[in-house]
């Protein structure tokens, strides 16, 4: 039997590949979208049995040519650019094709694993999984809403297990791709090796400058908890996918910095001696992002525990330095 890894060339999804060939599986059927040629790099150390085109895997179902062969989907596949404002392609690409995926899991006792994300949540200030807490804040969030909404009148009458992850802020490996809809972690690593410093936005929201909070959470750990889901079919829900405690942006940068002093043979600095020497500043945030901004997200993980997951988070500090080693290593020139 196959897995399906959608969005296989994408941040989490090549991440969950990896991980799934280094437990000896390597029946995996690799979708994506490869206009971007460049992702390609996300899978060339992975082993797969076939990569299908997202559009022609949709068609291929339809046409039975994988009846009795699939064993489960993990549905990474999605637009996640928040700025985008064609919601006819956000529909159609995150909420219609999750749909079509979903109804055909169903209809032929397939397991199905997917996306969702904390974006749902939009300025709420209460993070729990469901619908009331919604409240998104551009149309990026609005599909992942809705899908869901859609997933939990699937859920009484599943014929298989339906599993969705409200990812908070993913940060790790494999990202590169992803330009300016990386992770903050990335972006604050690039500057610093380029520029020497970094730049963060000016308080909101009643917040300091650069004291905004998010949930920020290692992609080994979405992979963990994803991978443990999969192990155990029984498991049925939408469930938060955080570390379950909010650090700062000034955090993250801190922790980046320091990471990189460390790598260069130069003592850590705390955070006000770095602001106090110019290295971390802070910039007036965006108009685009003005009113489309969360300055705060923190995962209530009640319902993941309670699911059978107690497997622990790794916090900003451990995280972001084991993030910038690897970032390091692998661009550093051979000896």
């Amino acid at each position: 039997m196959y897995v399906v890894v959608t969005g296989a060339a994408g941040f989490i999804g090549s991440n969950l590949v990896r991980a799934l060939n280094a437990r000896g599986e390597t029946d995996i059927i690799a979708v994506d979208n490869l206009t971007r040629g460049d992702k390609f790099r996300n899978l060339a150390d992975c082993s797969i049995a076939d990569y299908v085109d997202q559009d022609d895997f949709l068609v291929r179902l339809a046409d039975g040519d994988f009846d009795d062969d699939i064993g489960a989907i993990l549905h990474e596949g999605a637009c996640s650019d928040t700025t985008q404002t064609d919601g006819r392609y956000m529909m159609r690409n995150n909420y219609r094709y999750s749909v079509a995926l979903l109804e055909h899991c169903q209809n032929n006792d397939i397991r199905f694993l997917y996306a969702s994300s904390a974006a749902v949540y939009g300025a709420g200030t209460v993070f729990r999984e469901d619908g009331a807490h919604d409240a998104p804040l551009n149309v990026y969030g609005y599909s992942k809403s809705l899908f869901d909404a859609y997933v939990r009148r699937a859920l009484p009458e599943r014929t298989a297990q339906i599993a969705g992850f409200r990812y908070f802020n993913v940060y790790g490996p494999r990202e590169a791709h992803k330009g300016r809809m990386a992770s903050v972690a990335l972006h604050f690593f690039d500057e610093y090796r380029r520029d020497g410093r970094v730049c963060l936005f000016e308080g909101s929201d009643g917040y300091p400058n650069g004291e905004q909070r998010r949930d920020f959470i290692h992609v080994d750990d979405v992979v963990a908890a994803k991978l443990d889901f999969y192990d155990h079919a029984e498991r049925s829900g939408i469930f938060n996918l955080g570390t379950g405690n909010a650090e700062s942006f000034n955090a993250v940068a801190h922790a980046t910095i320091n990471a990189c002093r460390r790598f260069d043979g130069q003592p850590p600095r705390t955070l006000e001696q770095l602001v106090d020497e110019g290295v971390v500043s802070y910039v007036p945030m965006p108009e685009v992002l003005h009113g489309k901004y969360q300055s705060f997200t923190q995962a209530d993980l009640s319902r993941l525990r309670a699911a059978g997951y107690a497997s622990p988070m790794q916090g900003v500090a451990d995280g972001v330095r084991r993030y910038v080693e690897s970032l390091i290593s692998s661009t550093a020139s051979p000896s």
